[in-house]
């Protein structure tokens, strides 16, 4: 072994955070109050370790414990540039406002505090006693009970809560269940278990769980709050709609009032909604989400010109409201004025804009200069607002991989012939898949014109099924998904069918056949023909790069977190295409490929092609589906209730050399792709 390769093997590297015998020192010193010997040890710590934000935290409390409130502010500003969503430092940060008597401060980082984690107490008594100040009485009474409550925890509760909102699930999981070994049908630990369930995607459980809990314990307020998120999470939107009704029954104030009008929208009735966020905004404009969920409300209906209003109303209540910027982006219509363009620009440049705040207005930034023909620039934002928003994604590109693997090595020609014969055989549903911005939505409004099909929405049953049958297991445990197809019989699969049509049934009117348009349901076409195999599936499929680049333009409102940058979403194209020749091989004649271009150039025989495919008649209002009013909750909303236009499907080569690295990765799929 040569000298450079031992010494590089003896080399180890340096540690990025404080060792714990270390921190435990400053901490006993805070203990014993020795502030000044305690700021003396940890300072020495963050020049050793100036990204270790447990360090720097601990310098902060110790300069605020010393009244060096400023000093203390440059240090948590420090950890908020490493850590946006470091909740314990936005809760320093009030205390220190507290400290410099700044009360209009103090209150919005207290209550970004428990916007990131609920369940930091000292955050909701400062808030409480900010908004009591600032006279905003009923909002400081539910501050002051969220204080009062979480006072009252059992100490491992209150553990628990903290780590299920810093996304330490199984500990906090482990931590709930061992209470409820020993305090039977306790209700906080049940409402617990079932947010931990929730995050992990066991819905079911969840369901369950929060059901119990009211029967048991039916003025728990927080846990009927709760239940209404599982609820709508899980799609069950007039369960959700009931238990939010009982909530403003029972506990009332603006917050039930909101969340009632959110649930009355999802089910259809969006005059309700709207009649509440009129209500709520005429009363209190200050508040900048009332009119975000007025827009997308009014946005749904196809009442874009209110829309743009209600948008444009949150920035001027909030001025860093980048969310209301990009929904106006989000628009696809509409176009950004001079003033706005610069105060966008000033306000993604400021350091103390927050995280969340900055990456929409780089999107919105980056819609804004790509409709003034700025290509450059415009990319140069879209890049700033992926590499941003990758700061809170999970996504794993080699967790991906192994899934599509497993789905190719499991799902067999000798796994459908074995199972032939089994399934629900009700016909009902028409799959739409693909990757997101691939003409989906273009698809679904085509067909939801048809008088025998019902348009719905992105449902999740699929995926929740996929997930009760992996069970759970941590992320590091190989799937037991899709392995365990094997082990089902008919009765279990025809079973896993008609639970899907009875849980979809809800979304459904009066026609014989339904669309479900999620995308992501491409990863499981294996299982869906096992459970449904008289469903029909029509793969939505556009340009490689085209698709890939206008998802890594579009600020998604959740998941699809491979398309935040040029790599993650190229792999996810290469092996979304690599799954499909898959179900090709083995389930021919099975999916109906749709590729965009050719709708674009051929409306009316891919029209036909695509209700051939159906077994439906041809309808004359497939071909007139923008003139179809609908509720579309998707971001193409406004463009599927135009007449179709083919400028969309060159926007990319506009920015072709920015572009050369996701080219490369899709050499191969750009060779095959029949369209150029």
């Amino acid at each position: 072994m040569s000298t450079d390769r031992q010494a590089a093997q003896q080399t180890s590297p340096m540690p990025d955070r404080a060792d714990r015998d270390s921190l435990r020192e400053v901490r006993s010193a805070m203990k014993q109050q020795e502030f000044n010997r305690a700021r003396g040890l940890v300072e020495k710590l963050a020049a050793e370790y100036p990204r270790d934000t447990e360090t720097l935290y601990m310098l902060a409390a110790c300069q605020r414990y010393l009244g060096e409130f400023s000093q203390a502010l440059e240090t948590l500003d420090q950890i908020l540039a490493l850590d946006d969503r470091n909740a314990r430092a936005y809760q320093e940060r009030g205390h220190n406002f507290t400290g410099l008597d700044d009360r209009p401060a103090a209150v919005s980082a207290y209550r970004r505090a428990v916007e990131l984690n609920p369940a930091l107490h000292a955050s909701w008594k400062g808030l409480a006693l900010g908004l009591r100040q600032a006279g905003e009485q009923q909002e400081a009474e539910h501050a002051l009970r969220q204080f009062q409550h979480l006072q009252k925890l059992p100490p491992e509760l209150a553990s628990a809560a903290s780590l299920l909102y810093e996304r330490k699930l199984h500990k906090a999981e482990q931590i709930c269940r061992g209470f409820l070994q020993r305090h039977r049908h306790h209700p906080e630990a049940m409402r617990l278990l079932a947010l931990v369930g929730a995050e992990l995607g066991i819905l079911d459980d969840a369901d369950f769980l929060l059901e119990s809990c009211l029967e048991l314990y039916p003025d728990f307020h927080q846990a009927r709050f709760d239940y209404i998120g599982v609820l709508r999470k899980r799609q069950k939107f007039a369960a959700a709609l009931a238990q939010a009704k009982k909530l403003r029954e029972g506990q009332g104030g603006r917050q039930a009032d909101i969340l009632y009008a959110t649930q009355s929208a999802m089910v259809g009735d969006y005059d309700t909604a709207l009649a509440i966020y009129d209500s709520i905004a005429a009363e209190e404009p200050q508040l900048a989400n009332i009119h975000l969920q007025r827009g997308h409300t009014l946005k749904t209906i196809g009442r874009a010109t209110e829309a743009n209003d209600a948008y444009r109303a949150a920035y001027r209540a909030r001025e860093d409201f980048g969310d209301a910027y990009w929904s106006l982006a989000n628009m696809k219509t509409y176009r950004f004025s001079d003033d706005e363009v610069e105060r966008m620009r000033t306000l993604q440049s400021r350091p103390e804009t927050a995280l969340e705040d900055r990456y929409h207005l780089c999107f919105a930034l980056g819609k804004a200069l790509e409709d003034r023909k700025e290509f450059a620039e415009a990319f140069s934002f879209y890049e700033q607002g992926n590499t941003l928003k990758q700061q809170e994604c999970r996504y794993s590109m080699g967790h991906n991989r192994r899934d599509t693997d497993l789905q190719i090595e499991h799902c067999t020609p000798e796994l459908f012939a074995r199972n032939a014969d089994s399934g629900c055989p009700a016909p009902d549903p028409i799959f739409i898949v693909g990757l997101p911005r691939a003409g989906s939505t273009l698809i679904e409004q085509i067909l939801s014109s048809h008088s025998q099909v019902d348009g719905t929405l992105e449902l999740h049953n699929i995926m929740a099924a996929a997930r009760r049958l992996d069970g759970r297991r941590r992320a590091t445990e190989t799937p037991r998904y899709p392995a365990v197809l094997h082990d089902l019989d008919s009765g279990q699969l025809r079973e896993l069918g008609e639970r899907y049509i009875e849980e979809t049934r809800i979304h459904r009117k009066a026609a014989p056949l339904f669309i479900d348009k999620m995308p992501n349901n491409f990863r499981h076409i294996g299982l869906i023909k096992l459970m449904l195999p008289n469903a029909k599936i029509i793969d939505a499929r556009r340009h490689p790069v085209a698709c890939c680049f206008s998802g890594f333009k579009q600020l998604f409102a959740e998941g699809q977190e491979f398309t935040y940058g040029q790599e993650t979403v190229g792999e996810y194209y290469r092996d979304y295409v690599r799954l499909m020749d898959h179900w090709d091989r083995v389930l021919p004649g099975q999916v109906l490929r749709v590729h965009y271009e050719a709708v674009v150039d051929n409306l009316e025989g891919e029209v036909r092609r695509i209700l051939e495919f159906c077994g439906l008649p041809f309808e004359e209002a497939c071909i007139e589906f923008h003139a179809t009013r609908r509720a579309v909750r998707t971001p193409s909303a406004e463009q599927v209730r135009q007449p179709i236009y083919r400028s969309s499907t060159e926007q990319w080569r506009n920015f072709e050399n920015e572009l050369s690295s996701l080219k490369a990765i899709l050499a191969d799929e750009l060779a095959r792709y029949p369209h150029p």
